[in-house]
């Protein structure tokens, strides 16, 4: 096990949280999980302490070190297709305007839109900037002269996982590394 000094208050001290196999239960936004839940976790034994950080917590009859990576102890399986949300429409289309190509602002347009039988479903929802949005309207794409740079698909959830590597988290200590592949060479 490893320990990570580190001088700030159990508030700022998150936990990577790895499923039984070391592997991050997702990429974006990574599975953390605050200073509390991780400790209640270590106490139910349902978590292995992989690193930790140097920031103490005591109770009267009790001192420990905040875990910084744990591990479940029970392997979760993970679904093969993700939840149909507005978060994973924004990162499988990876967070741009499926029409202009903007970062910002961004809602999801219905590429055949309701008004005229399309339906909400991965298979023709994609990320649109507002000014887009409003630009196309209630039209088809041959209408409004506008078609989504990608077709909609349903993504698995390796897709989204891909995608999220390319968006990591504002908050990465260097003891998660280890445990997150986002740029390490892999050997030969």
């Amino acid at each position: 096990m490893t320990v990570h000094v580190r001088s700030v208050t159990p508030g700022n001290c998150p936990a990577l949280v790895l499923n039984a196999d070391f592997r991050p239960l997702s990429y974006y936004p990574l599975s953390i999980w605050c200073w509390q839940d991780a400790i209640k976790a270590v106490f139910l034994d349902r978590v292995n302490i992989l690193s930790e950080y140097d920031t103490l917590v005591r109770s009267p009859s009790f001192e420990m070190r905040l875990p910084s990576v744990v591990s479940l102890k029970s392997y979760v399986k993970p679904t093969r297709f993700p939840a149909f949300t507005r978060f994973n429409v924004f990162l499988r289309d990876r967070f741009t305007c499926q029409y202009c190509g903007q970062r910002e602002d961004l809602t999801f347009d219905h590429v055949v839109p309701r008004s005229k039988g399309g339906f909400t479903t991965w298979e023709n929802v994609v990320a649109a900037c507002s000014d887009c949005n409003l630009k196309k309207a209630d039209m088809l794409p041959a209408v409004a002269r506008m078609w989504p740079a990608t077709k909609p698909y349903q993504p698995t959830v390796h897709d989204l996982h891909q995608n999220g590597r390319l968006f990591p988290p504002n908050y990465l200590h260097e003891s998660w590394m280890d445990y997150l592949y986002w740029d390490s060479e892999l050997e030969e």
